[in-house]
């Protein structure tokens, strides 16, 4: 699992915790989830490209290195994916966002989607792609298939949790997508379910369980 990275701090694991516990209140779970993926927003930018800007401080002037927020796009997978979004946006307010619709068949777990928008001229930009959970792996791969169209420079997937069939379905789909994940759980149960997991992160961030 060489592009699967842990984000195993010590902040992003107590808040994990918090948020798994059954009696978390909608509005616990969503203020720890914008404070959870803010967190992580600063491991997955780690190897952004800088550049260097003159710039004066009080005393004299100076090169700094800032990064061009602009080529950063955030690709939310709804409805789910937008809990994670805020945060991200957080930490990179510059980012463009994007938005792929899918919805999962209840009957065959495979992802339908809906809705599909993108911000220009994506060959220059990297993806980001969020969503809380990757179980299955469907949804994220059928989102990989659709932005793979656009020839981005780079694509990587972000998720609060994953488990072995997910990573494995998505690494044998798109082996050059790199996974960033707070954990990786046991199993997937026989509704497609993480476990132990947290539930439905959307129906847990928009009160609809």
């Amino acid at each position: 699992m060489s592009n699967v990275h842990l984000i195993d701090h010590p902040l992003v694991q107590h808040k994990l915790t918090l948020m798994r516990r059954k009696d978390a209140s909608t509005n616990t779970f969503r203020t720890l989830l914008h404070e959870l993926s803010s967190l992580m927003a600063y491991e997955v930018t780690r190897d952004m490209p800088v550049q260097d800007i003159d710039i004066e401080t009080p005393l004299e002037t100076m090169t700094g290195k800032m990064i061009d927020g602009k080529k950063l796009v955030f690709v939310s997978i709804l409805r789910a994916g937008n809990g994670i979004l805020e945060g991200m946006l957080n930490v990179v307010p510059g980012a463009r966002v994007g938005h792929v619709g899918l919805y999962r068949d209840p009957k065959t777990l495979k992802p339908v989607e809906y809705y599909f928008k993108m911000p220009q001229e994506m060959q220059a930009r990297d993806i980001v792609v969020v969503d809380p959970m990757l179980a299955t792996g469907n949804s994220a791969i059928a989102a990989v298939d659709r932005l793979k169209k656009l020839k981005p420079k780079s694509i990587k997937f972000v998720c609060l949790l994953t488990c072995p069939e997910g990573i494995a379905a998505l690494q044998k789909a798109h082996p050059d997508v790199d996974i960033y994940t707070a954990a990786i759980d046991r199993q997937l149960n026989e509704h497609g379910y993480i476990l132990p997991g947290l539930g439905d992160a959307g129906d847990r961030i928009f009160g609809t369980k």
